[in-house]
């Protein structure tokens, strides 16, 4: 039996808050965490691989591991179905590994909701005020600025949900900001419930007291 069942860790922010380059940092920090697959019903680009980069899935098995509830949480954007496939991410916790879910709040609620929301931990990332969160996206050279408009008028509504998660960090110093969250995997990976030998290690130890007696 393994010595820890794996937890759903699940990031969220608003674009620019910096949840990127955490969740690098946090793969980095540990090679055993891994990013969850997605699922898809939109075709593979070119270079793209089925179980790398997506789980490629026509719309009938998409649609039919939802009905199965076999989906933690899935989304329709653009045309396309998008979905997170519980099988992998429950073999991968039982083999005592994390799985990382970058999703919005609409993703965590449907995971925390799943037969695996027990084992999720869900942290948000705060920025440290909207002028800083407005001057990330511009530095960072990724978008138009009708987009950058776009993700700013999309951000209130992502802050909006902040309440509904384990814990909430401000990004105001990311070195900062990273060592909290070790500090919150390392002591959520000790949670009762993540330990599943701890059971037959308490049944061993009432057997060497009943012995005593």
């Amino acid at each position: 039996m393994t010595q820890r069942r794996g937890l759903l860790i699940i990031l969220s922010s608003p674009s620019g808050a910096g949840k990127s380059t955490l969740a690098r940092r946090l793969m980095e920090w540990d090679p055993g965490l891994s990013f969850s697959v997605s699922a898809t019903t939109r075709s593979p680009r070119l270079g793209e691989e089925h179980g790398r980069e997506y789980y490629f899935l026509s719309e009938d098995a998409f649609k039919g591991q939802v009905i199965d509830g076999e989906m933690l949480e899935h989304a329709h954007v653009f045309g396309n179905f998008y979905g997170s496939p519980a099988g992998p991410v429950r073999e991968t916790i039982e083999n005592g590994n994390d799985v990382l879910f970058d999703v919005d709040w609409q993703g965590e609620a449907q995971i925390r909701n799943s037969d695996l929301g027990k084992h999720a931990l869900s942290i948000f990332i705060l920025p440290p005020s909207i002028k800083e969160l407005h001057r990330r996206l511009v530095s960072r050279a990724q978008d138009s600025d009708d987009v950058i408009d776009k993700r700013m008028q999309k951000s209130w509504d992502e802050i909006s949900h902040w309440h509904s998660y384990d814990y909430v960090l401000v990004n105001d110093d990311l070195d900062a900001t990273e060592a909290q969250l070790k500090t919150i995997i390392a002591a959520e990976r000790m949670r009762r419930e993540q330990q599943p030998a701890l059971q037959g290690h308490v049944n061993g130890l009432q057997s060497e007291f009943q012995e005593m007696s």
